[in-house]
């Protein structure tokens, strides 16, 4: 369409300087023994995986630290019987999904001689990621952490949960750190000096650089077969893009903006692209306490306005449509042909128009909304933009730093806020994290991501969360999943816009040792193999 070529003139900048630059140099091959990745940020701002907030920072934190258990690499487990042992040697759950024995993995090393994992590290991470971490209210319902010997813990719940080891054990969070090293560093050193048990450690940490590491040398498991790896902080999408032409990075995070992936094989057509799928989940928060988005009637003419299809469409190869939260393969979703005819909300601009007519708005009206200007978030939500203009619904978008406008969407001050989060098979993480009353946001930053005060402003799916959450057994839980899914369909405090393959493009000498089918928006390197 001539309209979205002009919506991505400026976003695709950057992709069109490349070819002004003549042929990529053929440069000598980075270093054979490190695997260097260009990361789409400023600098690292932790190592600590009970703190990261940005995405970037997790390339290395997947490398430096494990949990008790983990899918196999390139993939989601998508039930709970596909999760593998890994600091845990096998578990087992009661009858009703409360009480949960995890038996440890004898032998494990700590990174820097900080001496063997047993249950007394187990129970301290998980406690200072209940008590103080990004995930909070996932790990609510977890009642008591117990060692029940050196090599044995008990983890006790409020509330059954048969999802308990994608919840609540493979997560960043609850990734197990050295007791000994955080009480000798102190929390704030330990942040950039932080200690795992993972195939790698940590040697280098430079907030205006990126991250070092090195082969664990006593990890329990199969070293890594290559020594090194950097994570090099490259925010600017040009100098990314080129450094992987010209050989400095063996890969980088891909520009998620349409035509980037088709113009880099142009350039260099041996690239490989590694896509998550489903990747990020892009989700759009109404702010329901700023007028007039409190009506109803005006949350139905957005969704009538924007095309969602053109969304996913516009971001091919790597964008996808969602008919409510969850993407078509995941558990609870929804097809729009199995969806009540009033809840699918195909895309009819005249419809919105005369919804705005009945909420009171005949002329339209004018808003403000941020965004960043990350290309994936700035180039969704400028296709919104002139779609809900083309209603009458005139958004005057800001486009700012990305760091910045994560900061400002947690204070509250934002009234579309577009968000983009990778999410297991596990629904109710979502619902937790964007519409549960305990997330919604609060005006001092002290809050979580429900930007829309779902469940405050008006009344939410708290209750058929809680049912989910204490289902002991799957069919049951699913059960309660659809229900949410039709709940928020009817309230749309948020909109599932669409999701987002995170891609790697990865120069071919780098074998990564499998392949990424789906996942969490970073992945592990230690069966990698490189050539020069």
């Amino acid at each position: 369409m001539n309209l979205r070529r002009r919506q991505f003139l400026e976003l695709s900048a950057a992709t069109a300087a490349m070819g002004m630059l003549g042929p990529a140099l053929a440069r000598a091959a980075s270093d054979p023994d490190t695997i260097r990745i260009g990361i789409a940020a400023n600098g690292p701002r932790t190592s600590d995986p009970n703190y990261t907030t940005q995405g970037g920072d997790n390339w290395a934190t997947e490398q430096m630290y494990e949990q008790l258990v983990r899918p196999d690499d390139g993939t989601f487990a998508t039930t709970p019987d596909q999760y593998r042992p890994t600091l845990a040697i096998e578990w087992s759950a009661s009858s009703d999904a409360k009480t949960w024995t995890f038996k440890l993995r004898q032998g494990v090393q700590f990174h820097k001689g900080f001496g063997e994992m047993t249950s007394e590290d187990v129970v301290f991470s998980f406690k200072r990621a209940m008590a103080d971490g990004t995930n909070k209210p996932i790990l609510s319902n977890i009642a008591d952490v117990v060692a029940t010997g050196p090599y044995e813990v008990v983890i006790t719940l409020k509330n059954s949960d048969v999802n308990l080891l994608g919840t609540s054990i493979f997560l960043n969070n609850t990734a197990v750190v050295s007791k000994k090293a955080v009480d000798q560093m102190g929390a704030e050193k330990f942040k950039t000096d932080a200690v795992g048990t993972g195939p790698y450690e940590l040697t280098r940490f430079e907030s205006k650089w990126g991250t070092a590491l090195k082969r664990h040398e006593t990890y329990w498991g199969e070293k890594a077969k290559v020594a090194k790896v950097e994570s090099v902080y490259i925010a600017d999408t040009t100098a990314r893009t080129l450094a992987l032409l010209a050989g400095d990075v063996d890969m980088i995070e891909a520009v998620r903006a349409p035509g980037w992936v088709d113009s880099m094989l142009q350039r260099d057509s041996t690239l490989q692209f590694d896509m998550t799928s489903p990747g990020s989940f892009n989700t759009l928060h109404i702010n329901l306490k700023r007028k007039p988005f409190d009506n109803i009637k005006v949350r139905q003419a957005i969704m009538y306005a924007v095309d969602r299809h053109a969304v996913a469409e516009a971001m091919k190869p790597m964008g996808g449509f969602t008919a409510d939260l969850q993407p078509e393969s995941f558990p609870g979703a929804f097809k729009t042909e199995d969806l009540p005819p009033d809840l699918q909300y195909n895309y009819d601009p005249d419809k919105a128009k005369a919804l705005l007519v009945e909420a009171g708005f005949p002329d339209g009206f004018d808003f403000d909304s941020n965004v960043s200007q990350r290309e994936d978030y700035a180039s969704i939500m400028l296709i919104v933009q002139e779609q809900l203009r083309a209603v009458g619904m005139r958004m005057n978008l800001h486009i700012g730093d990305h760091t910045a406008y994560h900061a400002d969407n947690q204070h509250d001050k934002n009234t579309l806020a577009l968000h983009s989060s990778s999410y297991p098979p596990i629904p109710t993480q979502l619902y937790t994290q964007q519409l549960s009353t305990k997330a919604e946001v609060k005006p001092d930053g002290t809050g979580g991501i429900n930007y829309s005060h779902y469940g405050v402003a008006m009344p939410g799916i708290d209750d058929l969360l809680a049912k989910a959450l204490q289902a002991t057994d799957y069919k049951t839980y699913v059960d309660y999943c659809r229900q949410i899914e039709l709940q928020v369909l009817r309230d749309l405090p948020l909109i599932g816009m669409s999701t987002l393959s995170f891609t790697v493009a990865r120069n071919a000498r780098l074998d990564l040792g499998y392949k990424v089918q789906s996942g969490y928006a970073r992945w592990r390197f230690h069966h990698a193999t490189k050539t020069a």
